[in-house]
């Protein structure tokens, strides 16, 4: 059994047709989380040089609206998006290069998801998804700081 996923399936599954920028950005996607559009368009276009920009933002769109990749965006920074999905984890930011660095829940299924209003809800929304974002310096951030501060 592989461990590589099979994006035709995966795009058959969520009934979306089979097409080369789509698999291309899903492939795209899965080989750099939580990249960037530009990112993600240069490495479409190493496969596919006569893609368009256009064509590569709406294949995101789709991918995001079936729930196949998830659009994430740090306050102060551009969409990102990542393949992991289905799960509640959150994410840590580095405030010097932003890299973004997967963080799991812990505790629970979904403990952000308990609003704390008695019904249940929040002025009337149903709420489906909480988001937690951790901000810091990344390892190699810190110790380049560290390094500059030393004689």
């Amino acid at each position: 059994m592989s461990s590589t996923p099979d994006y035709a399936d995966q795009l058959r599954l969520a009934d979306l047709r089979v097409t080369r920028p789509r698999l291309a950005v899903l492939e795209a996607v899965y080989a750099h989380p939580h990249a960037d559009t530009e990112s993600i368009f240069s490495a479409v276009r190493v496969g596919l040089p006569d893609v368009s920009r256009q064509a590569v933002y709406d294949v995101l769109a789709a991918l995001s609206a079936s729930g196949l990749i998830r659009r994430i965006q740090p306050s102060g920074s551009v969409s990102r998006y990542e393949s992991r999905v289905g799960d509640n984890h959150h994410h840590v930011v580095c405030r010097s290069c932003g890299v973004i660095a997967d963080v799991d829940c812990a505790v629970g299924d979904t403990p952000c998801l308990t609003p704390s209003d008695p019904d249940g809800s929040l002025d009337g929304f149903d709420i489906d998804e909480a988001e937690v974002i951790y901000w810091g310096m990344c390892p190699d951030c810190s110790a380049s700081q560290t390094s500059r501060s030393r004689p």
